[in-house]
């Protein structure tokens, strides 16, 4: 049985909104275009890389 790569995890708080991928903390090698995620509903994740993006707990939103 082929373990299943978990992707990284990503928490943002309210000052990094809108979220995008790839962050500027990925390596250049690991780039693709840019694409806005959805983290009002607390998680989601990117289709190109699926990497994970996280609202870090505590975080409120405001105007979403």
């Amino acid at each position: 049985m082929s373990e299943v790569k978990q992707m990284p995890v990503v928490e943002v708080g309210a000052d990094e909104i809108p979220v995008h991928c790839p962050n500027p903390k990925m390596p250049l090698w690991s780039t693709h275009p840019r694409v806005y995620i959805d983290v009002s509903h607390g998680e989601a994740a990117c289709a190109y890389c699926g990497t994970r993006y996280r609202l870090k707990p505590g975080t409120v939103l405001k105007g979403h």
